[in-house]
């Protein structure tokens, strides 16, 4: 008994120095992956800081992009980049919605595993395959049918009609976004899925009972119960799609000219940078480092606004 009493004051001290360690040790692994952050971004902007300095803040916002000139402006991939993901996002949300509720409260259940593992299967997919398969299947359909229908029905619209104006290449914006919404769609509706699951089978049968229609069920109780969790995979698909670039490159055109409508080729910031960086010397090079910069920030802001959207939904929620 007194050996015991003894013993239990040095492995309690050694207890605590073990939690101690342990916790060092997470707080080391979390620190090193903002320093791994910050020091990646703070690259981007030292490589940059010629183009920086000769451009000014006219590199934010000016639309033309000259190398021969060595006159750079931001705008027109910044612009890409956000028009893409949000077009991604139009095109993925309600698929991965439909995909998910079909999984978790239609599909039979010798149906659910197979559909499931071939949507998480999507993810594994190389984004080159993606670019490939939208140059030579997605462009010609795009051409051949979607171009010329979206310029009859709706280029003739006021205000919205410059957005579906084009000729009929295949390739741009729309075609882009398309390719993108087939590649975050797994990550949403995986998501999407194992959150719906979560929702307790009592409070679904009990609106059964008082003869809701699944539609109703979905739209008072799962979702309401699972909003936080539902916003959080779309932003966590927003950030696939805004760093995406190989599949973008094949499809998108690479173009630095300016144009509203979502027919004409342009660029994103990540596939001009791919398409040049190997070329480029100089200021040029710089210009497109300080373009990396620039996608850091556009992603750390996408991403903020996220999370205050998702903060203020929990307040909400509390509340």
């Amino acid at each position: 008994m007194a050996h015991a009493l003894a013993t239990t004051p040095v492995r309690s001290r050694k207890d605590r120095r073990n939690d101690a360690l342990f916790q060092y040790l997470l707080a080391g692994a979390a620190i090193l992956v903002l320093i791994a952050l910050t020091g990646a971004a703070l690259s981007m902007l030292w490589g940059g800081r010629e183009a920086l300095l000769s451009q000014g803040w006219t590199f934010f916002f000016s639309t033309e992009w000259n190398p021969v000139e060595n006159r750079y402006g931001a705008l027109v991939p910044i612009y890409g980049t956000l028009v893409t993901a949000l077009l991604a996002l139009l095109l993925a949300v309600p698929v991965s919605f439909g995909i998910a509720f079909f999984l978790t409260e239609v599909a039979p259940v010798w149906l659910r595993g197979p559909i499931g593992t071939a949507v998480e299967l999507l993810a594994g997919i190389p984004s080159i395959i993606y670019g490939m398969w939208g140059l030579f299947v997605l462009v010609p359909m795009m051409t051949e049918y979607v171009t010329p229908w979206l310029n009859d029905t709706l280029g003739s619209l006021p205000v919205i009609g410059v957005m579906f104006q084009g000729p009929p290449l295949g390739i741009g914006y729309l075609t882009a976004g398309f390719v993108l919404a087939i590649m975050v769609i797994p990550f949403i509706c995986s998501i999407m899925r194992e959150v719906f699951l979560t929702v307790p089978n009592r409070l679904k049968e009990s609106a059964y009972a008082l003869g809701c229609t699944r539609w109703e069920v979905v739209k008072d109780i799962v979702l309401p119960y699972t909003r936080t969790a539902v916003v959080g995979g779309i932003f966590l698909g927003l950030g696939r799609a805004l760093g995406e670039t190989m599949a973008v490159a094949f499809v998108i055109g690479n173009t630095v000219r300016f144009s509203p409508s979502l027919l004409e080729p342009g660029t994103t910031i990540a596939a001009l940078i791919a398409n040049d960086f190997a070329e480029a010397t100089d200021t040029y090079r710089s210009a497109l480092l300080l373009l990396g910069f620039v996608l850091f920030i556009v992603t750390f802001f996408v991403l903020a606004i996220a999370r205050l959207m998702l903060s203020r939904i929990a307040r909400k929620e509390g509340n």
